[in-house]
């Protein structure tokens, strides 16, 4: 999105300000719109300091949940869709989201359907919103598909809330052991290591380990920061390219209580998802396409896509999905019975409760298991350094009482 300067005329005289749009023509047509006569224009040249650097979704999904409900309520009082964009426009706390929702609003007002406006605004609107929209304005359901839509994304934002609840106190507590570990290699332990030097005499393994470690933090502790950077960048690398976030995603899934809470969020997302798509009358083979891109999770990813290419071939959808283990039976099973009773958003929208109810479960149990773990691992580490220090110390008393 570019930025335009302008001069011009409306019907209280010369005036002159800024605008964002696209192109210079539709800063122009927008402009026309508002009744300003455009006398001449010029393009802001976007530097770093002026633009708008984003990773992924800018607006966050707390956000995206109430406006889509306010939406809904809105379409349901009878305000139209142009009217509705602009009141909320004006009332979303998301900045990123406003600028979207102004630039929505003038792309209605010039005969655009919603659905194509949105599409503009790839980062902010999902490929599913898109084509549930799309689905809803060509069934005439606007309001109702925004209903499912609220529901999804509300259901989506507990679940997120509750993996990230139950990861808070372990990063909380890794975070405190890393920084009590470098305070006492960097300002307890190098005072005894003076002391040791001084008395001489053979070092305990561990006190020696705890010697070098501290010795090789404190002269080159650049090396340990260039580290974190690059094993950052590395994770970055990883999880946006879709080979190797493949394995990362499968790694993830099979690590030991945190891998299967994982798992049944990922499919707790595939089913819902599915069946919002699905009860929005979208086609099944562009509903396995929009699940593909928004299930967030490579391994789960590759079995929609064969099942996606099942479809094509004529098979069931349950047909990849057998025999991998990622998908318990109960999906393939539940899958099977709504696709011969047609009524599979309904049996995917169970499937979906189910495992959202089992994230809810996992996501207690591991943190009663977690917090105890937690503990244990940072009073072990600090352990570790008091008795490498502590040792030598009684080797020294004795040595003094011998005099």
């Amino acid at each position: 999105m570019a930025k335009f300067n302008y001069t011009g005329r409306d019907k209280n005289g010369k005036k002159s300000g800024s605008v964002t749009a696209p192109t210079k023509s539709d800063a122009v047509k927008k402009l026309r719109s508002s009744g300003i006569r455009v006398i001449e224009m010029t393009m802001v040249p976007e530097t770093m300091l002026t633009k708008d650097i984003t990773i992924g979704n800018p607006v966050k999904l707390k956000h995206f949940v109430i406006y889509i409900r306010q939406f809904s309520t809105l379409l349901r009082a009878g305000v139209s869709v142009v009217d509705s964009t602009r009141i909320l426009a004006e009332q979303t706390e998301s900045k990123y989201l406003k600028k979207a929702l102004i630039e929505v609003e003038q792309d209605l007002r010039e005969g655009n359907p919603m659905s194509m406006a949105t599409a503009k605004h790839k980062k902010i609107f999902s490929p599913m919103y898109i084509n549930m929209i799309k689905a809803g304005e060509a069934g005439g359901n606007l309001d109702e598909t925004l209903e499912r839509l609220a529901d999804f994304f509300e259901k989506q934002n507990v679940t997120r809330s509750k993996i990230k609840s139950a990861m808070a106190y372990p990063m909380v507590v890794g975070i405190m052991a890393i920084v009590v570990v470098i305070f006492l290699l960097t300002s307890v332990v190098p005072t005894f290591a003076d002391m040791y030097s001084d008395f001489g005499g053979e070092l305990p393994a561990v006190t020696q380990f705890v010697l070098g470690s501290s010795a090789f933090m404190q002269k080159a502790w650049y090396f340990i920061v260039l580290i974190i950077i690059l094993l950052t960048v590395g994770i970055t690398y990883v999880q946006k390219n879709k080979k190797t976030k493949y394995y990362y995603d499968y790694t993830i899934m099979r690590i030991p209580l945190f891998g299967p809470m994982v798992q049944k969020a990922a499919l707790a997302k595939l089913t819902r998802t599915l069946s919002s798509l699905f009860a929005s009358s979208v086609p099944i083979l562009q509903a396995m396409s929009i699940v593909e891109e928004v299930v967030e999770n490579e391994v789960i990813a590759r079995v929609v896509r064969d099942a996606r290419d099942a479809l094509e071939r004529g098979q069931s959808i349950t047909e990849p999905m057998k025999g991998h283990w990622a998908f318990p039976p109960l999906i393939t099973q539940m899958i099977s019975i709504g696709e011969q009773t047609g009524a599979l958003d309904a049996m995917l929208s169970k499937v979906a409760d189910f495992y959202d109810q089992e994230v809810d479960n996992s996501t207690d149990q591991l943190k009663s298991l977690i917090e105890p773990l937690m503990i244990v691992f940072l009073a072990g580490i600090v352990g570790v350094i008091v008795i490498a220090i502590m040792v030598p110390m009684f080797d020294i008393f004795n040595q003094v009482d011998k005099m």
